[in-house]
């Protein structure tokens, strides 16, 4: 068990980032036309903006939520804040924001399978990409009752150590969750399958974030 748990949570994370760079980085260079978010809103406006508003709200605060969480190190956070505090935060915050996020993806399914127009459009990539969205947005929620029977925040140092051993390139990161339940593991495999798939679905447009938008010039349009 000890061999499986160092390939899923030691090699695994390194290769899914190697494709998530790689393969992202290739389809820009190749494919350029196919790096788009590929809207559905022409098709089928009803519902659209308020599930979309609600997922990508959502999916933003969890992500940078992940970001921060994990990769603080413990001594930063430990003199303005407990561990278990910041684990209770960490369940109201994220247990808000996931279940927002939930909703915005359960509608944004069932309108991209309900709606005729825009179920005919979709590719298997694009629902693919949904479905194992709102399964780890679930396993994500679920593991808020376990976290709930340990507020001292043990098992988040854990996952935070390993998270840390990863980005450090410490060869026994996967060691730190080597004892974590089970509903932690299936939603950290999922979330780096994620990252596996990344560059073959629409979510590369991610990667385009209008930055450049608030730093251009003024388009001057006169009316003739």
């Amino acid at each position: 068990m000890s061999y499986i748990n160092d390939l899923l949570f030691g090699v695994y994370p390194y290769l899914a980032g190697a494709i998530f760079l790689i393969a992202s980085w290739i389809r820009y260079d190749r494919e350029q036309f196919t790096w788009r978010a590929s809207s559905s809103q022409m098709l089928s406006s009803k519902g659209f903006r308020a599930a979309s508003n609600m997922f990508h709200v959502g999916v933003l605060f969890i992500f940078f939520g992940h970001l921060v969480g994990l990769l603080t190190p413990h001594a930063l956070y430990e003199p303005f804040i407990s561990t278990g505090n910041k684990q209770l935060l960490a369940i109201i915050s994220g247990g808000a924001a996931g279940l927002l996020c939930w909703v915005g993806c359960f509608l944004l399914l069932k309108r991209r399978l309900g709606d005729p127009r825009v179920r005919a459009t979709s590719s298997g990539a694009d629902i693919f990409i949904l479905v194992l969205l709102f399964v780890q947005v679930s396993l994500g929620l679920l593991t808020i009752p376990f976290s709930m029977g340990h507020l001292d925040g043990s098992v988040m140092l854990m996952l935070a150590n390993w998270a840390q051993g990863l980005v450090t390139f410490q060869a026994d990161a996967a060691q730190h969750i080597y004892g974590v339940g089970i509903i932690y593991k299936l939603h950290i495999f999922v979330g780096l399958t994620m990252f596996v798939v990344f560059p073959f679905t629409r979510m590369v447009h991610i990667w385009s974030v209008p930055v450049k938008y608030f730093a251009r010039n003024y388009q001057i349009v006169r009316q003739r």
